[in-house]
């Protein structure tokens, strides 16, 4: 799935980043904790976060994330955005919830992505 579809699906609005015809998403991963993303959020994966800070976009950068999606209608701080802009990183945003963007990406396929523990 690209970004773009994810884009419709969501019925987001693209306030930075690339052609989203051309950006590849494999699966996503939703969390408001960052030191959760840290720990189990795949490289590749789409996050979904109602988090609007520049530590998003570290985030982001840390584990090669292609694209961030913010939800509840959140908008991003200007100093976000200029760094996502920056690193060339898209952001979506939706004001659908967590919950219902979830829903709506796994219900039309995309995976869910996640790190397995050791426990797992």
């Amino acid at each position: 799935m690209n970004l773009k579809e994810i884009a419709e699906i969501l019925d987001a609005e693209a306030v930075s980043g690339a052609d989203l015809a051309t950006v590849d998403i494999p699966n996503a991963y939703a969390c408001d904790l960052m030191s959760d993303v840290l720990a189990f959020c795949p490289p590749g994966a789409l996050l979904l976060t109602g988090l609007t800070n520049v530590q998003i976009v570290r985030t982001a950068q840390m584990l090669d994330l292609p694209a961030v999606v913010f939800v509840r209608g959140k908008k991003p701080l200007e100093e976000t955005l200029a760094l996502a802009k920056e690193n060339g990183i898209p952001v979506l945003m939706t004001k659908l919830s967590l919950y219902e963007t979830c829903g709506k990406l796994f219900a039309k396929g995309l995976e869910p992505g996640y790190a397995p523990t050791k426990e797992a």
